[in-house]
Parts: C-alpha cells; sequence; structure tokens
C-alpha cells in the first residue's frame, strides 16, 4: 500500500462518515476510476476513536468486494452500526480519529491445546481469529497495546467468542494475520 492509496482510503472512509451525518446516502466509490490496488477485495476493519475513545469498530476478515469500497461501507457500519459504542454525532468530528487495517492472508496454526496455540502467535505482531463449535472471535493486533501478555489476550478473546477460559474445545481451530494499519484525523 503506497502513501497515496492509504490517504485515498482514509478520504473514502472520512467521505462516507460525513455523507451519513449530512443525512445523505452515500454512493460508494467508483471502483472504475480507484487504483488497481483498490479494486481487490481482501479483509479490513475500520476503527473509530473519539477524542480517544473507542467509538465504533466493524470489519471482513475476508471480502469479495473491491477493498476502496469495503473501507467506504465499513467506516459506516463503524460509525452508526456498532451495537456496543454509541453513534457518531457531527459534534464528534473534531475529536475523530479513522484507523484502517488491512489484513494479510490468515494462516491455520496449531489449536490443539492453549499451549500450542500461544506457541504460534507472535505476541504484539499477530491478529488471531479462534474458532470453536459454533463460535467465533477475532482480535486485530492493535489489541495486543490492551492486553500485553498472551494468556490475557487469548482469555480475553475466548470470552468474546462466548467459549469457556478454562477446559479447551476439542474442536478449536485458529489463524493468525498480520494487519497494515494507518489512520488519521476526519478533515
Amino acid at each position: 500500500m503506497t502513501p497515496e492509496q492509504a490517504e485515498l482510503l482514509l478520504d473514502l472512509a472520512d467521505a462516507a462518515i460525513r455523507s451519513c451525518l449530512e443525512g445523505a446516502r452515500y454512493p460508494g466509490p467508483d471502483v472504475t476510476l480507484l487504483p488497481e490496488r483498490l479494486r481487490r477485495p481482501g479483509g479490513a476493519f475500520v476503527t473509530l476513536h473519539v477524542d480517544g475513545k473507542l467509538n465504533g469498530c466493524i470489519g471482513h476478515i475476508e471480502s469479495d468486494e473491491a477493498i476502496g469500497v469495503c473501507v467506504s461501507n465499513l467506516a459506516i457500519q463503524a460509525a452508526f452500526a456498532d451495537h456496543r459504542l454509541p453513534n457518531l454525532r457531527r459534534r464528534d468530528l473534531p475529536g475523530l480519529h479513522i484507523e484502517i487495517s488491512l489484513l494479510s492472508p490468515r494462516t491455520t496454526i496449531p489449536a490443539g491445546t492453549r499451549e500450542a496455540l500461544l506457541e504460534h502467535v507472535r505476541p504484539h505482531v499477530d491478529g488471531l481469529i479462534i474458532a470453536g463449535g459454533n463460535r467465533r472471535a477475532v482480535f486485530l493486533p492493535s489489541v495486543w497495546a490492551q492486553l500485553r501478555l498472551p494468556d490475557q489476550f487469548l482469555d480475553q478473546l475466548l470470552r468474546k467468542a462466548g467459549l469457556p477460559t478454562t477446559g479447551w474445545p476439542t474442536d478449536m481451530h485458529a489463524e493468525v494475520f498480520t494487519t497494515e494499519s494507518f489512520g488519521r484525523g476526519a478533515t
């Protein structure tokens, strides 16, 4: 991702959010005008902070949409459809920080035991997806900033998935990935 492409993605996210705050329906970017890299599909997350506090985070581990379209849609969802957090308001714009995380391809790691899983996760580098039964959860690598120890990171991810932190699901599946992240304040 070039710096110009990263700025364009941030511009698209910003424009999508502002359009919705103005009460307009955001049409999305014209895919034919996007650079080739932004026309390719891929996984992405958009995280919004207002005055340093989390105000929305929505993403797709993978998507069939062009990344430019995907990021625009995720920005709107992060601003107005993250049920865990308040909807963004116009008065939040001066303190708004938009972060985009583009996901690398995922790699399956051993997950037969807690120890095996933790042995293959690189703290402060890898994001982690776990799945057991019909439950699944993901943490971006940026979550390591709040949960610095591998055991804490995994326990919170298990809780997020609704899985017990003691015992170990026999059907546990895990994947790691990295992200290319960039952000800025709203313009």
